[in-house]
């Protein structure tokens, strides 16, 4: 009779799971063993629980199906919490496995125990905890539906030591996908009738349940109305950069033309978004409920529709069906409009860099970086106010192409560049961070090379938590405390990894050694030493705020 671990194993590979983030812990050793003998199921060792997490966040990003990651109980339960938090707030699907304390010994403060179904159930879809063996294939098929449907997200599921060991004769579930939500027609009628009769409309598109599908057809259909396309925070690769409609990106630091074109309109089509903080600058681009403004919402999530704005017409949908469906709707009777190229044009202008300021100028970097790197290149990066020249001067043209957390997660960036490299090796991937953001995660280079990933990392380093030392500035301008860093060399730490390392201090160096990366193969890091006085890719300095200049 198999184990429970190992018809657990078997599930996941019913459910098409073909790769395992994980870092090993004697909670779930059955696992690890069952693992053994399926070397179709790669398991990918890392060096921190929630470089784990971020890996299999990313990954589920990647691909529309779960993430997988496995940790141990207690400080590795709480260690991943940030990654599960990342997935929710990013509305992509992850399963993470915990092993827990055996049950005879369950509330008696056992080793390393917590309650893990109270702890996770704030941050996730669905927590819970599989008690008896011969109901693994049911608690996984449910996970994965849990994880794929409506809203994506994280689930998590405890897995009692013991539990593990025990025989199982329930069979595995058949696989289960995302299922499909058509929209209404006489919805998509109506939004077409309300676009029609609009003077001045605006899209914002990406989000839960976004892909190669939505994207297509949502270009199709906004390009054929000459209707204006804005992005979701660090939802770039939405739409292409190219698209002749896309309008640019909202979020943190967004064009101040585009701010006035979302305030103006007098109806927003919302596909996928959530609207959410980040996106709306605190809800005020748009503002909910604003005079003369109609909302046509269109999510996945029912909840989400009319939660804090508003919807003149709200419409639950799987982004992709809704995008196809409007695609073939659109007829020739239907008025286009000349906002989506002006709107592309005031991109193209908000996205052109600047005349050099700096030695070693990011905002030229970024520029020479996308003449230098293939335009299906994958970004991907942590937080901070690095990520701003890199959200204002990179053209995100590929799907995916970007992969950044929009909770502001810190250490995402290389954990998530390893993700994508093993998913994807025939494409460039590009992880930025800065100085504070790399020495989260950055140990998990070792897991790079181990595993054979090919990346270039790119780490920003102005001795400062340069987001938090902005705020201070604009705050209490002088007082600097707590946001000096005092970094190690960056280049030399990634060569006693095992990788290429390599310094640059000015925009010509950092031209010649990413040109070099570029026609290399292995982790690739280079180390830009940038003045702390370059804040924001607004152009922000600290003598700046300070009144100085």
């Amino acid at each position: 009779m198999p184990t429970a671990a190992e018809v657990l194993v078997e599930a996941l590979v019913e459910q098409q799971c073909d790769r395992v983030f994980a870092v090993p812990g004697e909670s779930f050793l059955h696992v690890l063993d069952a693992l053994h003998d399926h070397p179709t199921l790669p398991l990918v060792t890392c060096r921190h629980e929630s470089g784990a997490a971020f890996m299999a966040a990313a990954d589920g990003a990647l691909t529309g199906r779960p993430g997988v990651a496995f940790v141990t109980r207690g400080p590795g339960a709480t260690n991943a919490s940030i990654g599960v938090h990342v997935a929710f707030q990013d509305s992509c699907p992850l399963i993470l496995f915990v092993g827990d304390v055996a049950r005879p010994m369950r509330d008696r403060e056992g080793f390393q125990e917590v309650d893990l179904p109270a702890f996770f159930r704030p941050l996730a879809k669905w927590a819970a905890r599989i008690d008896d063996p011969e109901r693994v294939p049911e608690y996984v098929a449910r996970a994965y539906a849990t994880a794929m449907s409506g809203r994506p997200g994280p689930v998590v599921l405890a897995l009692p030591e013991d539990m593990l060991a025990q025989g199982c004769t329930a069979r595995v579930r058949p696989c289960v996908y995302r299922p499909a939500q058509p929209p209404c027609p006489d919805a998509v009628g109506t939004m077409l009738q309300m676009l029609g009769d609009a003077a001045a409309p605006v899209a914002l598109v990406g989000g839960a349940g976004w892909n190669a599908k939505a994207r297509h057809y949502f270009q199709q259909f906004a390009e054929r109305l000459g209707l204006p396309v804005a992005t979701a925070f660090r939802r770039q690769d939405a739409i292409p950069a190219s698209s002749p409609v896309y309008a640019g990106s909202l979020g943190y630091g967004p064009n101040p033309e585009l701010v006035e074109r979302v305030r103006a309109a007098d109806v927003i089509l919302c596909v996928g978004a959530r609207l959410g903080e980040a996106t709306t600058d605190g809800y005020s681009v748009p503002e909910p409920a604003a005079e003369g403004v109609q909302l046509i919402h269109v999510h996945p999530d029912p909840e989400e529709l009319n939660s804090v704005y508003p919807a003149a017409l709200a419409i639950c949908a799987d982004p992709a069906e809704f995008s196809e469906s409007a695609c073939l709707w659109v007829g020739e009777d239907l008025i286009g409009f000349d906002a989506g190229q002006e709107a592309h044009a005031q991109w193209r202008r908000w996205s052109m860099p600047p005349a050099p300021r700096h030695a070693l100028d990011l905002a030229r970097c970024v520029g020479l970086a996308g003449e230098l790197l293939p335009p299906d290149t994958i970004v991907c990066n942590g937080a901070g106010n690095f990520a701003g020249w890199w959200h204002r001067f990179w053209k995100y043209e590929a799907w995916p192409g970007q992969l950044a957390p929009t909770c502001g997660a810190m250490g995402y960036g290389v954990p998530a560049a390893i993700a994508a490299a093993l998913r994807h090796p025939e494409r460039l991937v590009l992880a930025v961070s800065g100085d504070g953001d790399f020495l989260m995660t950055g140990q998990e280079l070792a897991t790079a090379v181990q595993h054979g990933a090919s990346l270039i990392v790119i780490v920003v380093d102005n001795g400062s938590y340069g987001t938090i030392r902005m705020h201070q500035e604009r705050s209490f301008p002088g007082r600097v405390i707590g946001t000096d860093l005092r970094n190690p060399d960056f280049a030399a730490l990634a060569r006693a990894f095992g990788c290429q390392g390599v310094a640059v201090r000015t925009t010509e160096e950092f031209r010649a050694e990413l040109a070099e990366a570029r026609g290399q193969s292995g982790v690739r890091l280079i180390h830009c030493q940038v003045d702390a006085e370059q804040l924001a890719a607004s152009g922000a300095t600290i003598s700046g705020l300070r009144g100085e200049s």
